[in-house]
């Protein structure tokens, strides 16, 4: 019989909500935005996926799971996400692992 192991952190899964007061804030900014504070809450913060409620952009981008849930958070998901940064109530959202 096999024994699946999984990977655990210190961490548990965390949602930073930003309210960002400009309008012409764009996916790269939010990004930008998203990193820093994922990379000062632990300065090794990778980003597994990002989606964009605002223009509905989402990376990556094909499907996966095929169970009709976003591929975005599928894909975070089985990779063990701990921290999301949503930013404007879900114009932006990035899924990071925090190691």
């Amino acid at each position: 019989m096999a024994e699946l192991q999984t990977t655990s952190t210190e961490y548990t899964r965390d949602t930073v909500k930003m309210t960002v007061e400009d309008a012409t804030l764009d996916l790269n900014e939010a990004r930008a935005m998203a990193k820093a504070k994922a990379r000062d809450m632990d300065s090794n913060a990778m980003m597994l996926s990002y989606h964009s409620g605002k223009t509905g952009e989402f990376w990556p981008n094909y499907e996966c799971g095929g169970s009709g849930r976003p591929p975005w958070l599928v894909f975070a998901e089985s990779r063990g996400y701990n921290l999301k940064i949503d930013i404007n109530n879900g114009d932006y959202e990035f899924f990071y692992l925090r190691f």
